[in-house]
């Protein structure tokens, strides 16, 4: 007779990045033991870690042994699809019971065509080709779409505010949303029953990106000169049409703001 699958180990991809570290986090506090798939040893508070490559499919057989769940946070915008195919593939063969996989919101709305488009949006496309690679998979699933985090947001605004020109996409908003928040629906999502594609999650407010990037100088004390671009391509006019929010799904608490009062108060 086989284990119920929450009585197994999870394994979680990317566990050592910004994402997969939270929902490492909450797993152990969560109770169930947890692997860590990692391409080198890391500190890590004495969570067990596997080392693996997606890319190569090295050590990913070793592992998925013995996991009944899946938390797939490991990814990039040239990857996705082909490490999602190789974790899919060892998942199989070890019979894991559960994949949870994190998507982006748009992922199914953000037409990726033309080169301009893979450049400056292939993330959208690389996650909506992963989503199908587990669609078709056999194997049970649930994929959860979070706009873009908080977090991250915060990072691209820091590198944007090192040049005394800061780009402005015109028309171009986003919901960001804080990491945490989402790591937590994924660990709901993995020690439940698989879901298939769930609800989005959303941050609370949606911005221009002008608007993210004039609030964190404001917050820092800064000034700098902004130059109007308007982006070309279908992706971008999708972006700038909405298609990466999700306004009815704004479910996050905590706030940019806040974020932004805490990063210049440390």
């Amino acid at each position: 007779m086989s284990l119920p699958i929450l009585s197994l180990p999870i394994l979680v991809t990317g566990g050592t990045g910004r994402l997969g570290t939270q929902v490492v986090a909450r797993l152990l506090g969560a109770g169930p033991t947890v692997r860590v798939l990692t391409h080198r040893r890391a500190a890590n508070d004495g969570v067990g870690q596997v080392q693996g490559d997606l890319t190569t499919g090295a050590g990913i057989d070793a592992a998925v042994s013995g996991v009944g769940t899946v938390v797939h946070c490991a990814g990039s915008a040239k990857g996705d699809e082909a490490m999602t195919r190789t974790l899919v593939a060892a998942a199989h063969r070890a019979g894991v019971g559960h994949l949870v996989y994190i998507s982006v919101v748009g992922a199914d709305r953000v037409p990726v065509i033309g080169r301009l488009d893979r450049m400056a949006f292939g993330y959208f496309a690389a996650k909506r080709a992963a989503e199908r690679v587990l669609e078709s998979s056999g194997i049970p699933y649930s994929i959860l779409r979070a706009t873009q985090f908080q977090e991250s947001m915060l990072a691209v605004a820091r590198q944007l505010a090192k040049s005394p020109l800061v780009p402005a996409p015109t028309g171009s908003r986003f919901q960001p949303i804080a990491v945490d928040e989402v790591a937590a629906r994924l660990v709901e999502l993995a020690l439940g029953e698989p879901a298939g594609l769930v609800e989005e999650m959303g941050g609370p407010t949606a911005y221009l990106s002008s608007e993210l990037v004039r609030s964190y100088l404001a917050a820092t004390h800064r000034r700098r000169l902004f130059i109007p671009l308007r982006m070309p391509g279908g992706a971008a006019a999708a972006i700038r049409a909405g298609a990466n929010l999700t306004p009815a799904h704004a479910v996050g608490v905590q706030t940019w703001e806040g974020l932004l009062a805490s990063a210049a108060g440390s």
